[in-house]
């Protein structure tokens, strides 16, 4: 049986498995589930890290990240360089469109523009999160699929079935004018995102309303 006390043990265990200790002055606090991160870190990588770590742990129901960055002095860019390394990282990769522009004010980077795929918006900030001199990352990118909007219900119930992760038993799917609606319980993060995965991935899918709980009470 866990309580609180033992989860925060173990999220704070997680975070120290991840990140070096020495290098983070992370602080966490639980209530009925929920997880809340504080304190600061040196990069944006290790903010982004920490709430990783923290929906790893079992247990854990939400993760609130208020933990700041505050960069060395070593590690301060100027706007025009940070500007000019994200975007030819993204130049670089193969999976985000050229239609993907970068700006960056105070070591903040936004990101705009359309893609076609759901993916592509998340592969562009994932892969500008471990850039050197930024304290954060708005992603503003629009999602304009390529296909029109279709019957896509029984394909994304199809995914939910082969899926390894998510028992299909418990994610309902309604589906209408390219919105994709997901409810019922899951019982991890992991299970979470692959069930939003799969109706994304769906053809046509614009919207995903998302009215998943993660860790509820479950009834097999």
């Amino acid at each position: 049986m866990w309580n609180d006390i033992g989860l925060q043990n173990d999220v704070e265990n997680e975070i120290f498995w991840q990140l070096n200790a020495a290098t983070t002055q992370i602080r966490v606090a639980v209530k009925a589930g929920a997880v809340e991160l504080a304190g600061h870190v040196d990069s944006y990588w290790e903010k982004c890290a920490a709430e990783r770590a923290a929906w790893r742990v079992v247990h854990v129901n939400a993760v609130t990240n208020e933990i700041r960055v505050v960069l060395p002095f070593a590690m301060l860019r100027d706007d025009d360089d940070i500007a000019l390394a994200a975007m030819t990282i993204l130049e670089w990769n193969g999976l985000v469109p050229a239609s993907v522009e970068v700006e960056v004010t105070g070591g903040c980077l936004t990101l705009t523009g359309t893609v076609e795929r759901h993916e592509q918006k998340l592969e562009a900030e994932r892969a500008l999160s471990t850039l050197k001199g930024i304290n954060g990352i708005r992603n503003n990118i629009t999602f304009q699929p390529a296909a029109a909007p279709s019957e896509a219900r029984a394909p994304i119930e199809a995914a939910l079935k082969r899926s390894a992760v998510v028992d299909s038993s418990h994610v309902k799917v309604h589906v209408a004018h390219g919105v994709a609606s997901l409810r019922g319980a899951v019982r991890s993060r992991v299970e979470y995102e692959e069930a939003i995965h799969a109706a994304w991935t769906a053809p046509g899918i614009v919207i995903v309303e998302d009215h998943l709980t993660i860790g509820a009470a479950r009834h097999d």
